[in-house]
């Protein structure tokens, strides 16, 4: 008897010896199982943006940028797009993002300036960078870095995810052949071009995409710029309005960002990290190749039905130039954060300018 509660006593001590190895086992994985476990977890996010459905450009470039993640992913992170107004309102997408109501937004930083108002520094600025210049400040200059420590606070991380490159300056109801044709002009156009058309005397009208045509049509507001030519078509402006003028002063270039919210980010695992910022800067050049080529085509399509393209007389240019420079000043004074950016944007500009000064405008001139 005594012999047999020893043996007992035994198999229930090595029983209970394995059953904390199993534990510790659980509680303190092997870094592969680990590993393997983060790369079998699936992801279903949320993308709001300030367009509307698949428009051209900028629709569908959103629309793109979730098609390469859903592909490169193998599908362990897919993202579904909504059109500005089906989740929420085309000019509320970074709260949206910032709140967490959704993980991603595709918009224009200028849409934000309210809230933010160094985000406008980081999406255009008038008689400004070109989308080239934007890039190299943004990519290689420091400007990524400054553009992700303004957004922090607000929980939102931020990538450049598509670009114009030059606009134009818009259509208008009425002829602009001097500088107090602006006085009193009712017009739809966002960030700091808006303000220096504040300063010009006119004012300002801020509307989504899809508000534009029949604002334009009804005198709600006598000019507006958009994008450029194959947007401008897409929205049939040149059906309500008769002047159509260049050279877009007001937005050289426009950057579009890819906002993502800070704390669902970090839930993802690097590699899937790798394929957001991959398709982020895929589709930020891809869809400068799409307007390049597109803008071309559209405008030839323009001329075809007739619209008539003038460009704006040197005076105005001169005057518009002078006030842009005031106020984009104005408006890093305004603010510390602005400031700060503002600062070492300028510096590093001065230098792709020079560059730019001496070898590109040259050859474009001699190109003719």
């Amino acid at each position: 008897m005594k012999r047999r509660d020893i043996l007992t006593a035994a198999g229930v001590g090595l029983a209970a010896t394995a059953l904390a190895g199993c534990n510790d086992k659980s509680e303190k994985p092997a870094a592969g199982d680990s590993k393997q476990a983060s790369e079998q977890q699936t992801f279903n996010w949320k993308m709001v943006t300030s367009w509307p459905k698949n428009f051209p450009g900028v629709g569908v470039g959103a629309e793109r940028f979730a098609n390469l993640v859903n592909e490169m992913s193998g599908g362990r992170l897919t993202v579904k797009v909504y059109a500005a107004g089906e989740l929420v309102p085309a000019l509320e997408v970074f709260d949206a993002v910032s709140r967490g109501t959704a993980e991603m937004g595709h918009g224009a930083p200028y849409y934000w300036k309210g809230k933010v108002p160094a985000a406008q520094f980081f999406c255009a600025l008038p008689f400004g960078p070109n989308a080239q210049e934007m890039n190299a400040w943004l990519h290689r200059g420091g400007g990524m870095q400054l553009w992700e420590e303004v957004y922090k606070p607000y929980g939102v991380l931020p990538m450049a995810c598509g670009a114009t490159g030059v606009q134009t300056a818009g259509w208008f109801n009425k002829e602009i052949n001097s500088v107090e044709d602006f006085q009193g002009l009712k017009m739809r156009t966002p960030g700091l071009g808006g303000e220096v058309l504040t300063k010009m005397g006119g004012t300002v009208v801020n509307m989504p995409a899809g508000e534009i045509f029949t604002a334009l049509q009804t005198g709600a507001i006598d000019a507006t710029e958009w994008i450029g030519p194959y947007n401008d078509l897409a929205l049939g402006l040149h059906k309500a309005s008769k002047y159509y003028y260049t050279p877009g002063w007001q937005e050289p270039n426009v950057t579009f960002e890819l906002d993502v919210n800070l704390k669902a980010w970090e839930t993802l695992p690097d590699d899937l990290k790798a394929i957001v910022r991959a398709a982020a800067r895929d589709v930020n050049g891809d869809m400068l190749d799409d307007y390049n080529a597109k803008n071309m085509e559209a405008l030839e399509q323009l001329r075809e039905q007739g619209v008539e393209v003038r460009r704006l007389p040197d005076e105005v240019l001169a005057r518009l130039k002078e006030v842009a420079a005031e106020v984009v000043d104005a408006s890093a004074k305004a603010d510390p954060v602005a400031a700060k950016v503002w600062e070492q944007q300028s510096a590093y500009l001065e230098r792709l300018y020079a560059y730019a000064e001496l070898n590109e405008k040259d050859i474009y001139n001699i190109r003719g």
